[in-house]
């Protein structure tokens, strides 16, 4: 019987990690768990919206997210197909995306968490309305602890 395993390609195998990762950002509209290491070609995160917390009405130039809410209750404000900004509630057991260049703003209806996956933190975010009068989030300020807010 011939080697099964004979087509599976070499790996380098120095770049394997075993150790975990979690970074914790906190927000004005509650925080950001992340749990994949920057640099990777995707993101993953945790948001924790607190209730009647609201993130910025935003727009990506470069990045996808999407979304899937896990407990509480939380609605998205985004255009649809001819640029209305609509209210679509977060379903349970359903996912939402958004493109690059949709406006789009979450609200907690109350304390709420939801798994975001996106590409990765690359590009700006316009913030197009902002309660906490917080500038576009560039790279550069990704780099800042608090990515451009003072707690």
């Amino acid at each position: 019987m011939a080697d099964q395993n004979q087509n599976i390609p070499q790996f380098d195998k120095s770049k394997f990690n075993n150790s975990p990762y979690v970074k914790r950002v906190p927000k004005p509209w509650g925080y950001e768990i992340h749990w994949v290491p920057e640099g990777e070609p995707y993101m993953g995160k945790i948001l924790h919206i607190n209730k009647d917390a609201q993130v910025s009405l935003q727009i990506h130039d470069e990045k996808k997210e999407s979304w899937y809410i896990i407990n509480g209750r939380a609605k998205v404000i985004w255009d649809n197909n001819t640029g209305e900004l609509i209210e679509t509630e977060l379903q349970p057991g359903q996912g939402y995306t958004t493109q690059v260049g949709q406006r789009h703003r979450l609200v907690g209806i109350n304390d709420c968490d939801i798994v975001e996956v996106s590409t990765p933190e690359m590009g700006t975010t316009f913030r197009l309305d902002d309660i906490y009068n917080r500038g576009d989030e560039t790279e550069e300020i990704r780099k800042e602890p608090n990515r451009g807010w003072n707690e």
